[in-house]
């Protein structure tokens, strides 16, 4: 492949992963602000700070450390925004994001969060990761029972690419797409007239009510369904930065882009898996520039984030899914030839991945840390069964 090919493809990776995590939740971060009284331009204030805290974020931490390290908002924790926040001004809620991004920052400087994710064995880790992965795989075909023409152009391009123009292949598979999707009138373009977002200013109002039943809830969800499956992604792809240190930076970042809505980001896990596989790049240890030119297109979503918002709704919902799951396919495959490798860890595994696979929710903690749980109380059971029988 010539050297413009490659740069080629990992600007297309990091576009796929900001196009996949964006569409997929963005209207999550839409209803929390509504939620908290507000309208479209804090909406757009709100997804501008997360687009500078993600993209510089990205860009630096991959940067720095040569590894494919991709942050993302709080999917989880804007889930949890729109249902916990009833009774509470933006002002005590802003408050809140900025105790959850002190907690964050605090995680990572004491390090004990790099000692528990150290515990965890690689098949456990694979087996959260495949769990987390396999339903985007599933519904890839899912889709066929309402845009069978647009999911099976998509699968075969795929198909073909995969063993013809595998550095291409999710170019191709996105070009084939649109296309299809266009000629199927599933496309609609707005009259679009660009417009830059603007950073509003929420003073922070301290409540302690307010850090107990938003604070607290979104510092768990956030460590737990976000950076701990964003750990075992990178360990997945044998990728080893300093744990630590990365938590650290994105509560720093955090709080910085707290007062601006900014409610929580952290380490990304399905989008960085399409930013790790051989699709970004044959050499793993140049993946991390699909990283950094994803944290560009952060950016300038942020930038625009009121006229991108527009323009992404025209997208039909079954051309970014079946694009995530194609592009997922590989990791898929990988992490589940991992979990299941050693007979003495694949029974914990195989649980992990059906929990994680499933739509668990306990106590707004989601499916990925029950599984993880499930995995390592099952390793007990077995390590002490095995010691009393000996």
């Amino acid at each position: 492949m010539t050297q413009l090919g490659m740069i080629l493809n990992r600007i297309n990776t990091g576009f796929i992963a900001v196009l996949v995590g964006f569409t997929s939740s963005v209207a999550l971060i839409y209803q929390a602000a509504i939620n908290l009284g507000g309208d479209l331009q804090m909406v757009s204030s709100w997804v501008f700070a997360l687009g500078l805290g993600m993209g510089v974020t990205s860009i630096g931490l991959s940067a720095y450390y040569r590894v494919p390290i991709l942050i993302a908002w709080s999917t989880p924790g804007a889930a949890l925004l729109i249902s916990g926040t009833q009774g509470f001004t933006i002002n005590q809620a802003v408050g809140a994001f900025l105790f959850s991004a002190v907690l964050i920052t605090l995680a990572g400087m004491t390090g004990w969060f790099e000692r528990i994710m150290s515990k965890i064995p690689q098949q456990i880790a694979s087996a959260m990761l495949a769990g987390i992965l396999i339903n985007f795989g599933i519904n890839t075909f899912n889709l066929m029972n309402r845009q069978a023409p647009l999911v099976l152009v998509m699968l075969i391009t795929y198909l073909i690419c995969k063993h013809t123009l595998p550095r291409y292949t999710m170019l191709a598979v996105l070009t084939a797409g649109f296309s299809v999707a266009w000629s199927m009138q599933l496309i609609e373009l707005p009259q679009l007239q660009w417009q830059m977002s603007e950073l509003n200013y929420i003073q922070p109002q301290w409540s302690l009510p307010a850090f107990i039943s938003i604070g607290l809830p979104l510092f768990i969800v956030t460590m737990a369904s976000q950076n701990m499956p964003g750990i075992a992604v990178l360990k997945a792809h044998d990728y080893h930065p300093p744990v630590s240190r990365t938590i650290t930076v994105t509560g720093v970042v955090n709080m910085i882009i707290a007062p601006f809505g900014g409610f929580g980001i952290n380490l990304a896990a399905i989008t960085a898996a399409i930013c790790m596989t051989e699709n970004a790049d044959p050499r793993p240890e140049k993946r991390y520039w699909s990283s950094v030119a994803a944290g560009v297109f952060y950016i300038l979503m942020g930038v625009s984030a009121v006229s991108l918002m527009t323009l992404f709704e025209s997208l039909p919902s079954a051309l970014i899914l079946a694009l995530a799951g194609m592009a997922l396919l590989s990791t898929i495959g990988t992490s589940l030839q991992q979990a299941l490798s050693s007979p003495r860890y694949s029974e914990a595994a195989l649980l992990t991945l059906l929990v994680t696979a499933s739509d668990l929710v306990l106590y707004h903690i989601g499916s990925a840390l029950w599984g993880a749980l499930a995995g390592l109380v099952t390793l007990m059971i077995q390590n002490l069964l095995s010691k009393h029988s000996a």
